[in-house]
Formats: C-alpha cells, structure tokens, sequence
C-alpha cells in the first residue's frame, strides 16, 4: 500500500504499543501540520474589544429526536399437527353444519371423475378457511426423477407415492391444527392396500371422512378425453381403473354418483353427504 509523502505511519498495534504505551498523532506531524486536531479541546473565541457589543451566541441545536421504531411482525406460535380425531356430532336437536365445521374430507375417486374440480370449488365456497390438497400435484413437485406410473407401477413410483401422500398427511395435519380444513383428493382403490385407505388414516387420522366420486364409465372417458400431457390416460387404462373403483359399492362408504350433476350440484350433494357422516361417522 502506498502512503503520502510526509503522512506518518501509525506502528504496528501490539500490547504496550498502543495509544496508551505513547505513541501519538501530535508527536510525528510535519512541520506543515500545524492545527487544532481532532478531538482537541476547542479554543474559546477572543474576547470583544472595549466599546463592542459582545457578539449573540448561537443557538443550541435541539437533541435529535429518534422516532419510536415501527412495530415489526414477531414470531407467530403455530400449534403443532397431530391425528385429527373425529368431528363431534353437534346435539340431536340440530342438524350438523359441514359448511361451518372444521373437516378433514377425502375425496375418492377414478380418473375423470372429477374429484379435483369439485375440491377446488367445495373449499373455495366454504364459510370456513379451507385448503386444497391434491397428492397428484404433490407427486408432481418430483421434477427430475419423476416416476410417473402411466410408465409401470414399480418401486419408484410407489416410494414417490407414499412420499406424496405422507407429505399431504403432514400438510393436512398442520392445517387442521391451526384452524383451517382440508379436503384431499387421490385414487383410492378398494383392492390394492399399496394404495388404500389405511395410509392416509395413519397420516391424516381416524377424522378423516372419506367420500367416493363414482359417475358412469362414459362420462369418465369423456372427461379423460378432455386431458392432456401425464393427466390423460388411454381409455383401456380409464375402464380398466373405473372397473376396480365399483368395489366401493358394498363398503359402506358413501358414494356419490355425479353423472348428471355438475361441479355446484357436486358440492352441494358433498355437503349433504357430509353431515350424515358427522352424525354417524362410516366405519373404515
């Protein structure tokens, strides 16, 4: 580093050899380095000569005013998720109210049944916080690496899954826990225990109340059609899955034949099915 000419170098700071251990500015300035130094004390003014008025002193600049700090957002306790346990039934003399109840709702259904457009609409129209939970886009939060089961079931996709569905469980948990409800919705099949209702009673708990979205197989293949990219399936996959989803039938789910409703006769249907279940919840 270069210095200019005549500008003295302080000495390396070591114990002793400090501002304490004598080393000062004053003692290294040049002889054209006259003048009052930093941190002197200040020299009054000389007096006034005889017969002039002395000369007013200037005013005393107020204290700086700090302005209160603004208030800032601290840190927000959020209760921790756990089981969500059953909705207690509201006294006989009235009829359960889905649409003002904290629920937890998983909806049931085969491709093209309609179970994602009919959980967006029943959580957007609720009188009560709600949330949308969909495991096929949170399987799809996978980028690079993403089993996609269309290209065989197998145990990538099968971890990814249980991935997913764990993840929701998690959401739903923590969402329910703060207040706000939840509806789920994912292809449940009543044969494949890979797939059942066991894993999301293990994540979401035993509140969980699920309903199945069963309309006609021409219906499903029209939506299907509908689809594109990963979404849509050939319509041998379609019936093929539409077929397994009849084992709902006889398992004491209720089951909603949406064939000739549309998305707001759906909810509203939804809505029904659910007050039953909180009166009597189904046995799953």
């Amino acid at each position: 580093m270069q210095h200019a000419v005549g500008s003295p170098l302080p000495p390396p700071h070591q114990p002793g050899h400090g501002p304490a251990g004598g080393w000062s500015p004053a003692a290294h300035q040049g002889p054209h380095q006259a003048g009052p130094q930093q941190g002197s004390v200040p020299v009054p003014p000389p007096p006034p000569a005889p017969g002039y008025p002395r000369a007013p002193s200037p005013p005393v600049p107020p204290a700086p005013q700090h302005a209160p700090a603004p208030d800032t957002t601290g840190h927000v306790p959020l209760p921790p998720g756990g089981p969500v346990a059953m909705p207690s039934a509201p006294p006989a003399t009235s009829a359960p109210d889905p649409t003002a109840t904290t629920l937890a709702v998983l909806l049931i259904g085969p491709a093209g049944a309609g179970k994602t457009s009919v959980a967006k609409y029943w959580a957007d129209h609720r009188r009560v916080p709600t949330a949308h939970i969909s495991l096929d886009d949170v399987r799809e939060w996978v980028r690079s690496g993403f089993a996609d089961p269309q290209s065989g079931w197998n145990d990538h996709s099968e971890a990814q899954y249980r991935l997913a569905r764990r993840t929701c469980g998690f959401a739903a948990r923590n969402f329910l826990a703060n207040g706000i409800s939840c509806i789920l919705d994912d292809a449940v099949f009543p044969d494949r225990p890979v797939v059942g209702l066991g894993g999301w009673k293990r994540h979401v708990g035993p509140g969980l109340l699920p309903v199945v979205l069963l309309p006609g197989l021409e219906i499903v293949l029209e939506r299907n059609a509908e689809r594109s990219g990963n979404r849509r399936l050939t319509d041998e996959e379609v019936a093929r899955i539409h077929g397994r989803m009849a084992g709902w039938y006889g398992s004491g789910l209720p089951i909603i034949d949406n064939s000739q409703l549309d998305v707001p006769q759906t909810a509203r249907v939804l809505d029904d099915v659910l007050a039953r279940s909180i009166a009597s919840p189904p046995n799953w």
